[in-house]
């Protein structure tokens, strides 16, 4: 059984979708807590620790073979966390196709807490693959909080937007922070390759609940027409 540590409801149905078109017969069980994501934009993400342990522990006791974490602004401090199981961030995979797909590597984020933790996880996917890296940064402004008032489809119109104002010119690869993000990437009209994390994620969770452990050469090879699917 693979657990889902995630901070918004909202990334329950994507995930049961990508289960059922990818990974039929795995069972996955889902542990929602919003207000790690709201004490960690306040505080910092290490002020969750002792709770993102906590409940990673829980989940074990459960029988989770393994964690995967969808929250890109925990997701450091849950694969930190002694839980006994592999426990994997969603987007780590994704940083290491982006690095894979050239050094220019450009990050769209909804929310600012989600900058820092992602621009660090491809900085740390690069050196650990020996490759160059030029890397962007670039906050949606405004995304967050149609997010929060409900407005999905104004969210992800503002995404997509962004995504399209990076050119050829600007970037080898984009790469989408925040899982939610992920159904921008099939509005957005643009030569540019664009990540987004639930596909590639959910197949290196499912890998480590498989097999009882991480995987490096499961799901973060080179970009292909899988990697972004959101």
């Amino acid at each position: 059984m693979l657990a889902l540590l995630h901070t918004s409801p909202v990334h329950v149905p994507v995930f049961d979708a990508l289960r059922d078109a990818a990974h039929p017969g795995l069972e996955l069980r889902h542990h929602v807590h919003a207000a790690l994501l709201e004490r960690a934009r306040r505080e910092g993400p290490e002020a969750v620790t002792e709770a993102v342990g906590d409940l990673l522990r829980r989940a074990v006791a459960q029988g989770a073979r393994a964690v995967l974490c969808t929250c890109s602004t925990i997701g450091a401090v849950a694969e930190s966390a002694a839980a006994g199981v592999p426990v994997l961030r969603v987007d780590r995979p994704m940083a290491a196709t982006a690095v894979a797909a050239g050094p220019r590597v450009v990050v769209l984020a909804a929310l600012r807490s989600t900058l820092a933790p992602t621009a660090a996880l491809v900085e740390e996917e690069a050196r650990r693959a020996g490759r160059p890296l030029l890397l962007r940064t670039r906050l949606v402004e405004g995304a967050w909080d149609r997010f929060e008032a409900g407005d999905t489809e104004g969210y992800l119109r503002l995404v997509a937007e962004a995504a399209e104002a990076v050119t050829a010119d600007d970037a080898d690869v984009i790469v989408l922070a925040q899982a939610s993000m992920a159904p921008a990437r099939e509005a957005a009209r643009t030569p540019v390759p664009v990540l987004a994390s639930p596909a590639l994620g959910l197949a290196a969770g499912a890998a480590a609940a498989r097999l009882g452990h991480l995987d490096p050469a499961g799901s973060c090879g080179g970009v292909s027409a899988e990697a972004g699917v959101g």
